[in-house]
Parts: C-alpha cells; structure tokens; sequence
C-alpha cells in the first residue's frame, strides 16, 4: 500500500467515524432550554466538537491500522474481487 493509499484510506475512515460519534451526547439548545436568538432549537447547547474529534482520531487510528493489516496481508486481492473475470489469469497458473 502507497502512502498516498494510506492517507486516503485514514481520511475515508476518520470522516466515517467522525459521523457515528457526532450524534452521541448530542444535546440540543430546545433540550438544554437555551435558545440563543437567531439560532434554530435543533443548534448544539454545548461546542464539544473538539472532544469528538480526538476520540474519533482514536477510533479511526485503530480501524485504520486495521484496515492496513488486512489490506497489505494479501488474504483478498483484487483477482478475489474479479467475478468478471476481466483480468488476464496470472502467467504460471493453470
């Protein structure tokens, strides 16, 4: 796997994670009783986005290297994936 694969494989990832965890321990401002004016009661009452977003580096750092491990193991390749059979057979296998 490039560097380039990994980056992207870890953003893809992180983004993923980021989404399940920004609801959990979501208070709203119509929750709270605190309406700010000009704000709609469904805006957050409390700014933990920072919080979530390490525990979410956390999270996506262990999937991550997950998804690493299985990815660079070869135990699927892209022949697996092929049900096509749009690739050519690999030179040496019968």
């Amino acid at each position: 796997m490039s560097i380039t694969a990994a980056l992207i494989v870890f953003a893809v990832t992180w983004f993923m994670v980021f989404f399940l965890v920004l609801p959990i321990r979501f208070t709203s401002q119509a929750e709270a009783g605190e309406v700010e004016p000009g704000t709609p009661k469904s805006a957050p009452a409390d700014h933990l986005v920072g919080r979530k977003a390490l525990i979410t580096t956390g999270i996506a750092l262990v999937v991550w290297l997950g998804l690493v491990a299985f990815i660079s193991s070869g135990v699927v390749t892209i022949r697996n994936i092929d049900v096509m059979n749009h690739m050519a057979p690999l030179e040496g296998a019968e």
